[in-house]
């Protein structure tokens, strides 16, 4: 598959809840099979809220680093963007604006233009969440009561297992998504991000922060995306050399094509060495 760019992000390493295994296999099968040209990760890659009040790493979180800076190292530029959860950042970018590390660049924006021709703003979207810039306890508020429903969730499908409802249910998700739907009629978190990027004479943005995956036309033809995150939806956004977006699932058509080329490789190999 030809990926030209790939957009990721609330990756939140250092969260228990973050699907750390997940991700680096995903991040297997990119450097596999598409070696984009540039990888955004658009904020909250790394939970510093979560870090402050309990260290946790695993080896997966270090894998990642490993894996991204491989694909660095293959040509992959990146580009890392801050957001609210690892806003430790923006103390830099306050005199460094944009920072150069080689091939990798960080910000708290960026402009992509898309095979196409179109310009994409590229930032997390935290400052257009009122909750997040106006009420700053709240929001830490909720991110303690938003880690306690994720905590439920085994609870919560135990006992649908039980009931015999098979499919999984996240009440967290759930919860969240009627939490961001009222902040969102309040803050109206799509309208002022989009205000904002036409300003900057763009056609559409990337945005993550609410955690709710999305590609879709506003107003105008403006086109707003969303990443969605790595803690339950498993999402990312591809961009093909043709300039089309698409919304990626974990586990999709194309990784599973590429589990079964796997299993019929080895099944072959088998038959060889038995063969032989």
């Amino acid at each position: 598959m030809n990926v030209r760019t790939l957009f990721l992000s609330d990756v939140h390493l250092g969260s228990r809840h973050a699907q750390t295994a997940r991700l680096l296999d995903f991040l297997k099968w990119i450097k596999r099979h598409a070696r984009p040209e540039r990888i955004y990760i658009v904020g909250d890659f790394i939970d510093g809220w979560k870090l402050r009040r309990s260290w946790y790493w695993t080896d997966d979180c270090n894998l990642i680093l490993r894996k991204l800076l491989s694909l660095v190292k293959d040509g992959t530029e990146v580009y890392y963007l801050a957001g609210n959860h690892d806003e430790f950042l923006r103390e830099f970018m306050r005199d460094f604006p944009l920072l150069e590390f080689g091939s990798v660049h960080v910000g708290d924006e960026f402009i992509h233009e898309t095979a196409d021709g179109r310009r994409l703003l590229v930032l997390h979207g935290d400052r257009f969440d009122l909750v997040a810039k106006c009420a700053r306890w709240l929001y830490h508020l909720g991110d303690v009561g938003y880690e306690l429903l994720l905590r439920l969730n085994p609870l919560v499908n135990f006992l649908r297992r039980i009931l015999r409802r098979k499919d999984y249910w996240s009440l967290s998700k759930a919860v969240k998504h009627n939490v961001k739907q009222a902040c969102n009629y309040m803050g109206d978190f799509e309208r002022f991000l989009a205000a904002y990027a036409r300003e900057r004479g763009c056609a559409g943005c990337v945005c993550g922060h609410i955690h709710t995956a999305a590609i879709r036309p506003l107003d105008d033809d403006f086109l707003y995306v969303n990443t969605g995150d790595w803690i339950e939806s498993c999402t990312a956004v591809l961009e093909d050399a043709a300039g089309n977006l698409t919304l990626y699932h974990y586990g999709d058509h194309l990784m599973r094509e590429d589990q079964v080329d796997n299993e019929a490789d080895e099944r072959d190999g088998v038959l060889l060495t038995g063969a032989a």
